[in-house]
Order: C-alpha cells, then sequence, then structure tokens
C-alpha cells in the first residue's frame, strides 16, 4: 500500500491494518520529513483518543491529515504504532 499526496509518497507498506475501511501504516514507514506538529486531538468511543499530524510537501500545508493512536483501548490495540491518512491522502 502507499499513501500519496501532492504527488509525493508519504508512507508506503505492504504491512497495513484494515481498520473501518482505513489502512493503518507502520508509523515507521511514515516518510518524516513531509511531517509537522498538529494539536488536534479527537476521540473515538472504542479506538480512544486520536492525535493528529499536518503534512508540508512542496510548500502546501494539508492540515490534521494523519492520525494516530498513541494508546489505543484494548480493543483497537492492532493499530497501536500505527497512522493513517485523509483529507486528499490518497491510499492505494
Amino acid at each position: 500500500m502507499k499513501a500519496t499526496w501532492n504527488n509525493t509518497v508519504i508512507a508506503e507498506s505492504n504491512d497495513t491494518v484494515l481498520v473501518e475501511g482505513n489502512h493503518y501504516f507502520p508509523a515507521a514507514s511514515l516518510k518524516r520529513e513531509f511531517i509537522t506538529f498538529s494539536n488536534h486531538k479527537t476521540s473515538c468511543a472504542w479506538k480512544g483518543q486520536a492525535s493528529y499530524y499536518s503534512l508540508m510537501v512542496n510548500g502546501e500545508l494539508n492540515t490534521d491529515a494523519v492520525w494516530y493512536y498513541a494508546d489505543p483501548k484494548p480493543e483497537a490495540e492492532s493499530i497501536r504504532d500505527r497512522v493513517a491518512f485523509w483529507k486528499g491522502v490518497k491510499v492505494e
């Protein structure tokens, strides 16, 4: 699987976990040079609190386009140390 945005590969891995239609990539597959800080947080009843990263690629910002669960609830343990994408990030 490959995650791309703004014609740039953000993450690539053969080891993704599919949860609710989203591919969760290993955090280590994320190309950190494209990651910027975000203080955005959301909550999921069964996964726990999600934290976000923004993307900066070729001078363009995609705010809160990457999310992860730093400390997922037990029923979502399979996505620990993984990231998922939205906001125009293409996953294929």
